[in-house]
């Protein structure tokens, strides 16, 4: 994460409420892996407040993924929000709802993230982030969302 995208999930965080989690180590080194961190997990069951990964467990918990990138959704953003809700039910959550914050929606590859039919939503805010404050990153100029339960059943919200 970076400055810029920081306050984009701190401003959906303040929306969604819950526990936030950030830079969340999903994967850890080994001599065949190199580690993965997510921007965030949000439990919206949880407390307000910011947590360390080491003090809470999503076993059997709702989780929100979020990914983050301060500029136009793009293969790159897509790509680690729909896997990243993969590499969270190696920790058994009940579900699993992930999360895509971009500055700037685009027509073509939004569709795709729609059809999916997998866990995908997106939240592109009105303008440039680098020029906006967080109250106008709050408000979401569009928004998918196709939740999956970690029983592999789709279902739309």
């Amino acid at each position: 994460m970076n400055k810029h995208e920081t306050p984009m999930i701190r401003a959906y965080w303040d929306r969604v409420g819950g526990t936030l989690i950030e830079e969340f180590l999903v994967v850890e080194r080994s001599p065949t892996a190199g580690p993965r961190r997510l921007d965030a997990i949000i439990l919206p069951a949880g407390e307000k407040r910011v947590a360390r990964a080491a003090e809470v467990s999503l076993e059997g918990k709702d989780v929100i993924v979020v990914q983050a990138k301060a500029h136009r959704l793009g293969m790159y953003l897509m790509g680690q929000t729909l896997f990243s809700a993969e590499l969270v039910r190696r920790f058994k959550p009940a579900s699993v709802k992930s999360v895509a914050l971009c500055t700037q929606d685009d027509e073509i590859l939004s569709t795709p993230g729609r059809n999916y039919g997998d866990v995908f939503s997106n939240h592109a805010a009105r303008g440039n982030a680098r020029s906006r404050s967080s109250n106008r990153l709050r408000r979401a100029s569009r928004s998918y969302r196709v939740n999956r339960h970690s029983n592999g059943r789709a279902i739309a919200s």
